[in-house]
């Protein structure tokens, strides 16, 4: 039997709303207003400061390093990865790099071409403009910026019907730098005119541990190797939720230690917080839960699943599952949701006869069925 609610992996069109935020969870890889505040303090000043994404690094440097030698602006770059990766660092150590300022502004910020031709027109010659969340920008913004890039001018409109005549208006050269979590959702002739493309990968456990130590020495605070590994390998591969534990570890250090964050200090302070050693919170370990212990490991549909878990659909889709599909813990399929043999060992369960290896969960069929 197919129900029309098993997978919901309908693609997301241009200028559908933002994925659900992350509603202030622990491990949630958005910024919030104290995220954007510590960050400023911690954020690395050039690349050779900056850890992680060695790749990435490289090309880069190339493309900044070249460009001086030329005495000339930098290609444009689009950077695209997961948020909390340092999309948003990197431009500014672009800026940096290059000796010029930086104008930072965002894809849902600019609805109309207007709104991008005011931002483009007061450039200064070399400045790097920051365009975060580049996917959401509108269609007419967008094909202005074609112009802008590739030729350094934009046309404004002035007037309006048969009488509307167009105005070239040349810009100083620039580099823009697009920062991007769905760059699937770019338009080819966009992508076409970046110079410089990189995706930004999660990080390894080690090069988090790195973060967390360079954090806590800016932060002041007293940690131990065991400590820095214990909050790296709860983090997601993500160096923004890396340093917001490392935070809330610091408070539990203060309030219940000597100051010290050791293993046990961090164990005990994330298990207060509800992360657990993998780096599942509350929502994770309920869909996780819900999936085995009503559905026997699935299939089971989205809006179903969501209905058990007592979130909203999107919420689900777009908050829970990437983590869990990354970390090999459930898997999408055609029939729906299912919990693998690694969710059922995570949560310290053993999988029915009925469920074969692939974790097709016959055993949860019948119980949704009541077969």
């Amino acid at each position: 039997m197919n129900w029309d609610d098993t997978t919901g992996d309908t693609p997301t069109a241009p200028g559908t709303p933002a994925a659900p935020d992350d509603g202030g969870r622990l491990v949630g890889a958005s910024a919030d207003g104290e995220d954007q505040a510590v960050e400023a303090a911690l954020r690395p000043k050039d690349l050779g400061e900056f850890i992680g994404q060695e790749k990435v690094r490289e090309q880069l440097d190339l493309v900044l390093r070249a460009a001086r030698a030329r005495g000339a602006t930098a290609d444009h770059v689009l950077l695209s990865g997961a948020p909390g990766l340092g999309k948003t660092t990197l431009s500014m150590i672009i800026a940096a790099e290059m000796g010029a300022p930086i104008r930072i502004t965002s894809g849902p910020a600019i609805q109309h071409a207007g709104d991008l031709a005011a931002i483009l027109s007061s450039l200064q010659e070399g400045e790097v403009l920051f365009l975060d969340e580049i996917h959401r920008m509108s269609r007419p913004a967008e094909e202005m910026l074609y112009m802008a890039m590739e030729d350094f001018r934009v046309d404004v409109i002035v007037g309006k019907g048969p009488g509307a005549t167009a105005i070239p208006l040349d810009l100083p050269p620039f580099t823009l730098v697009g920062a991007t979590t769905r760059a699937g959702l770019l338009p080819p002739p966009l992508r076409d005119r970046f110079g410089f493309t990189a995706h930004m990968e999660f990080y390894e456990p080690a090069e988090l541990e790195r973060v967390v130590h360079r954090s806590a020495h800016l932060l002041d605070v007293d940690i131990d190797t065991a400590g820095a590994a214990e909050i790296a390998g709860r983090s997601r591969g993500t160096p923004r939720i890396a340093n917001r534990l490392l935070r809330r570890v610091r408070d539990y250090a203060q309030v219940k230690a000597d100051g010290l964050i050791t293993r046990e200090i961090a164990a005990a302070a994330l298990k207060v917080y509800e992360v657990d050693a993998r780096g599942l919170d509350r929502l994770d370990r309920a869909v996780l839960k819900a999936l085995i212990e009503l559905f026997g490991g699935g299939p089971v549909g989205l809006s179903t699943l969501s209905v058990a878990v007592g979130e909203e659909r999107e919420t689900v889709e777009e908050v829970a599952e990437p983590f869990l599909v990354r970390e090999g813990l459930l898997a999408r399929t055609p029939r729906g949701r299912i919990a693998t043999p690694a969710a059922w060992a995570h949560l310290g369960l053993t999988p029915p006869p009925a469920t074969p290896a692939g974790g097709s969960g016959s055993g949860g069929q019948q119980r949704l069925f009541g077969t």
